[in-house]
Parts: C-alpha cells; structure tokens; sequence
C-alpha cells in the first residue's frame, strides 16, 4: 500500500457519519447520538546500503482512528437539548486522585506536628 492510497482511506474513515449516529425516532422525540473522534495517520520511506554494499530501500505508513462517545441532541417539540453522556472512569479517577493528594498533605502536617513535639 502506497501513502497516497492511505491517505485515501483515512479521508473514507472521517465522515460526518463518525461524529453524528443515525438519529432514532420514538413518538415525537428524535435522538441524534454524537461522538468525539480522532485520527492521525503517517508514513516514511527510507533507502540506504546493506553492510555489503547493496542498495536497500523501504517503506511504510499506517493510520489510527478512535471514538468515544460524546452525548446526544434531543430534538422534541421544535426544541433541542444537548444531553452530555458521563464518562464514568474519569470520575472515579478524579476522586481517586483527589484522595491519594489528600492522604499525603495529611501525611506531611502529621509529620511535621510530631517533630515539633
């Protein structure tokens, strides 16, 4: 596979379909799903000689692509909200972190009461 070859393919994955799901109807409520995406993609090409001397040559390239999602517009009665969806790892992180900061000041002004006794 050549670079320009990938590069077509990468223009193939990164459509508005990524981003916006195909909306789902219920009554008069219509739900359109979003995503956040990202891609990157790079190649590289190289000659050089062979320890005998001999011409060498190479190349290569690949490409990557993720979503996550992101929320939904609720459209009903000719009004739209966005509903975030909640990642909840990242709030379960965040605590985490915030108590591991929390045990070590405790630490430190434990430490330092003791020594000035």
């Amino acid at each position: 596979m050549d670079i320009m070859e990938l590069v077509e393919k990468s223009k193939d994955a990164a459509t508005v379909k990524r981003v916006f799901g195909e909306p789902i109807q219920h009554g008069d409520v219509v739900v359109i799903p979003v995503a956040r995406v990202a891609q990157g993609g790079g190649g590289g090409q190289g000659q050089g000689k062979s320890e005998k001397g001999e011409e060498g040559g190479g190349s290569g390239g690949g490409f990557g692509f993720g979503a996550t999602p992101a929320g939904v517009y609720v459209l009903k009665d000719n009004d739209a909200h966005w509903r975030p969806a909640v990642d909840v790892n990242r709030i379960v992180i965040g605590g985490q972190i915030v108590a591991v900061v929390l045990l070590l000041t405790l630490r430190t002004i434990f430490k330092k009461r003791r020594r000035r006794r």
